[in-house]
């Protein structure tokens, strides 16, 4: 398995993960990542300064993928909107977890957003996503008591941080 930065030709593999996971576990599709008018161009959206997305590939297959990119429509008088990022759009297909993949590509992300200068990264996820929630805990995030921007995802109910060195 290979992760690297997502190239256009990308664009509608990856989308199609995200929906197919979506399908798979029942999840909601408003209000989530499902229903994001950029997902299927996911290439052009982190071509945007201090963005990165990464993909996992499998035999030359698409699986899996992460993103990072500042947190947009954050409230200014919270923090200070320049250090704010945000870790976007995780997901794998059902024959990558499991493999270690996840923690590395969050790494490889969280790597990124402190070159790019960010002090805390920010996620939010669905409350029976309890797996990913673990793993995020495991690499240092913490709960929060509710959301940090306004990124569309208001079917989301659980929110995260973690400090960045």
């Amino acid at each position: 398995m290979l992760i690297r930065e997502i190239q256009q030709k990308d664009n509608e593999s990856i989308a199609k993960v995200i929906r197919d996971i979506f399908h798979e576990l029942e999840a909601p599709k408003v209000g989530t990542a499902y229903a994001d008018p950029i997902l299927d161009t996911l290439y052009e959206v982190y071509q945007t300064p201090r963005s990165v997305y990464y993909v996992v590939e499998l035999d030359g297959k698409v699986v899996g993928g992460c993103g990072v990119a500042p947190l947009e429509m954050l409230n200014p008088v919270q923090h200070d909107i320049i250090s704010v990022c945000e870790l976007q759009k995780m997901y794998f297909a059902p024959e990558i977890r499991g493999t270690g993949f996840a923690e590395r590509i969050i790494n490889q992300c969280l790597e990124f957003a402190q070159t790019q200068g960010f002090k805390i990264c920010y996620l939010e996820t669905l409350s029976f996503m309890t797996a990913a929630q673990k793993l995020y805990e495991r690499m240092g995030f913490e709960h929060i008591d509710g959301p940090m921007g306004n990124t569309g995802h208001n079917s989301c109910e659980v929110w995260m941080t973690k400090k960045l060195n």
